[in-house]
């Protein structure tokens, strides 16, 4: 069974307008064929808001059939109505008023500009365009306001690029959004056990990551340690001002195939209670606007009791893979409390955390960023 939508939250479908003259409004997956764009593709082909009019990948797809080119990862099968579209350069432009990249970092950059300046918005899942002072690094429920950036750019024909986070970045944010409203966080360190689907297909070699931990992600620990200050930061006058917040990141590979685990330590300006931190996570809710997207979870936080959790086994899809799973809090003698943070990496960060950006796009209103 593919990514399942709660029929309730497509009823809202009716109340938007998804595109001139028709229901649904055209996407192009670009970099289709990896493993973040085949979430990617399982995810819009069963979208209630948008269509797949275009999947573009590397020149040795190009010219075939989606299911000729593609190596499927997925437990579910190929969705039907891409099954025999025809894979196009990702230089080509389309129809589509979305492009959603999951393009390689070391292409990807010129090739979402120029969409951009065709009058596409881009949202991207690569690390290419993420630190622009220009680009929002959105994260609907944790810095909705960042979306105004966009406008400062300078793209004709309203095209625009919106930034996805680092996979382990969205986990971390989310999970210290309330404690970073309530509390004012000001010190962090994040030790990730990272999943070998986030090293992509064919990925991390099995000799070198069975019975074993590779303590090195290359260029990961600057990504987590500076992608939340930009998250974080205060928006006024179309300027972003950093916060007082210092981050430590040590980063892992570990023989897991899904689900980025994270172990937690933060401090506090002022003294809390393990009681205040609890209920904190206990009671975030994300927005007003952010509610009713098809991919939206409930409780973007799903706060656990057990003793022994969060486990990626276990936990990695809750609400469909979108909400982070925290566990394990208690006191830290070093800072003042510390918890494990589970996210999915693929589909809440990378794919997921993509497409909800797309449906946050367009609930904002098409006039206003299409």
């Amino acid at each position: 069974m593919g990514f399942v939508y709660e029929a309730k939250r497509e009823k809202l479908e009716e109340k938007l307008t998804l595109g001139e003259g028709r229901k649904k409004t055209p996407v192009a997956i670009l970099g289709a064929t990896g493993s973040v764009g085949q979430r990617m593709v399982d995810i819009l082909a069963r979208h209630p808001w948008f269509e797949i009019v275009q999947l573009a990948a590397s020149e040795k797809s190009v010219g075939k059939t989606y299911e000729e080119s593609v190596t499927w990862l997925l437990p579910t099968p190929i969705p039907e109505v891409v099954r025999r579209m025809i894979v196009t350069p990702p230089e080509k432009q389309s129809s589509a008023r979305i492009a959603f990249s999951a393009l390689d970092a070391s292409v990807a950059g010129p090739i979402e500009t120029e969409w951009a300046n065709q009058g596409v918005t881009v949202v991207t899942n690569t690390k290419s365009h993420r630190m622009d002072p220009d680009v929002p690094l959105l994260i609907p429920e944790v810095n909705p306001d960042h979306l105004a950036l966009a406008r400062t750019q300078n793209f004709p024909n309203g095209g625009m690029i919106i930034a996805n986070p680092n996979c382990v970045t969205i986990g971390l944010c989310i999970g210290l959004k309330p404690l970073f409203d309530a509390f004012s966080v000001d010190k962090v360190h994040v030790t990730t056990y990272q999943a070998t689907s986030g090293a992509g297909f064919p990925g991390v070699p099995s000799l070198s990551i069975l019975d074993n931990v590779i303590p090195y992600i290359s260029g990961e620990e600057e990504k987590v340690e500076k992608e939340p200050l930009k998250i974080f930061s205060t928006l006024q006058n179309g300027l972003l001002s950093l916060p007082s917040l210092t981050i430590s990141a040590s980063c892992v590979r570990v023989p897991v195939i899904e689900g980025h685990l994270e172990s937690i330590s933060f401090s506090t300006s002022k003294q809390v209670s393990l009681e205040e931190v609890k209920n904190a996570f206990l009671n975030f809710k994300p927005a007003v606007s952010f509610m009713g997207l098809p991919l939206a979870p409930k409780r973007p936080i799903h706060f656990l009791e057990r003793i022994d959790a969060p486990q990626p086994r276990l936990h990695k899809m809750a609400e469909n893979g979108m909400s982070v799973c925290v566990g394990g809090l208690r006191p830290c003698p070093l800072f003042s409390y510390k918890f494990f943070l589970l996210s999915h990496n693929t589909i809440r960060g990378a794919a997921g955390g993509s497409v909800l950006i797309g449906e946050y796009l367009l609930k904002q209103g098409k006039s206003q960023f299409f």
